[in-house]
């Protein structure tokens, strides 16, 4: 296929991707009190917004990043160190005195209840309507990208991100929202199902699952579980579900479900009523789990800002969140080319 063959126009103008989401640290230690004996444990710098963003960025994109820092000496050094990733952080937010944090034991899942939460009253969870100028942060942008997980947070921060959809549409800006459902964040006194139709009947495209969508926009699950299901089953399945999401929310185009199974991992998207399925990858031994759904919503971004054919753009994305298994930290660092290298040898080993 030539060069010219894989890409189309789907209205998606060159400009930059702003991501707006919080910071975190990442504290990962050994399990068995390994890192009390060794008095040492590993820290990661992430978020699922910023973990998307140094993807992009990666892959040769213009890449604004907003959030908030408390303006100490650990701010600063984390603000370099974003900066040396080509990352715009012009329009970080310094303000407060806490970085948030969370604590994953090494192999664990951010899905599994192994996860212990410590953001309560940091930089970005004191958040409010007002703090940020959208018009000026946007002014140069295409893109605005956010998660279900700032509006998780408190009122306050699910008001911040109306704003910033509103701005955005206002404002002819493509709108994306990746669905990562993590229930132990929902604890203000509101459902999610209260929250999220409102900030998604804004945006463009969303990615997510069968299950997030009936968490977050209750649109409820055609299925139950994965386990015991063909692929076939769940395609269909996740076909459904978005047809359901597109009737909710008609402004939606584009959609991509993924499928992280016990040895396999793919995809399904859906542009604008088109169905279209990765290519299945096999999953080995996995490295870390976190940030591999960050790092596919990336690719989704990266091959609509790419205007890439939609076979090719999802297989792309499923190639890339497949890598971020096998590699330690919270944020990729493949190139285009070693993604594309992984996707040609899969589609290969496959014909």
């Amino acid at each position: 296929m030539s060069s010219t063959e894989q890409h189309i126009d789907n209205g998606v103008r060159p400009g930059t991707v702003c991501c707006f989401g919080e910071l975190l640290l990442r504290y990962s230690p050994a399990l068995e009190g390994k890192w009390i004996k060794d008095t040492s444990m590993s820290v990661y710098i992430g978020g699922a917004e910023l973990n998307a963003a140094t993807a992009l960025a990666g892959w040769g994109l213009p890449v604004k990043y907003v959030t908030a820092l408390p303006d100490n000496y650990l701010g600063q050094e984390i603000v370099a160190e974003v900066q040396q990733k080509k990352i715009d952080t012009s329009a970080i937010i310094k303000r407060g005195e806490r970085i948030g944090a969370y604590y994953l034991p090494q192999g664990a899942d951010l899905k599994h209840a192994g996860v212990i939460y410590d953001r309560a009253y940091s930089a970005f969870a004191g958040l409010k309507p007002g703090m940020i100028d959208w018009k000026e942060v946007l002014k140069d942008c295409n893109w605005f990208h956010f998660s279900a997980i700032s509006p998780a947070l408190n009122a306050e921060v699910a008001a911040v991100c109306l704003e910033a959809v509103q701005a955005a549409r206002t404002m002819g800006l493509t709108i994306s929202v990746d669905l990562n459902y993590r229930a132990k964040l929902w604890q203000y006194g509101v459902s999610p199902t209260d929250v999220m139709p409102g900030l998604v009947s804004h945006c463009d495209v969303v990615m997510g699952n069968c299950w997030a969508a009936e968490s977050l926009l209750g649109v409820t699950s055609p299925v139950k579980e994965s386990t015991g299901l063909t692929e076939e089953q769940l395609v269909h399945a996740a076909m459904n579900s978005m047809r359901e999401v597109k009737l909710k929310f008609p402004q939606v185009k584009q959609m991509a479900y993924t499928f992280r199974l016990a040895d396999t991992y793919w995809a399904v998207y859906q542009d604008e009523g088109r169905f279209k399925r990765s290519v299945t990858f096999p999953i080995g031994e996995v490295v870390d789990k976190v940030g591999s759904g960050d790092c596919f919503m990336g690719g989704i971004i990266y091959g609509m800002q790419q205007q890439l054919l939609p076979q090719h753009l999802i297989n792309f994305a499923a190639a890339a969140a497949v890598g971020k298994l096998l590699e330690v930290g919270d944020a990729t660092r493949q190139t285009v080319a070693s993604i594309e290298k992984r996707l040609a040898e899969m589609q290969t080993a496959s014909a």
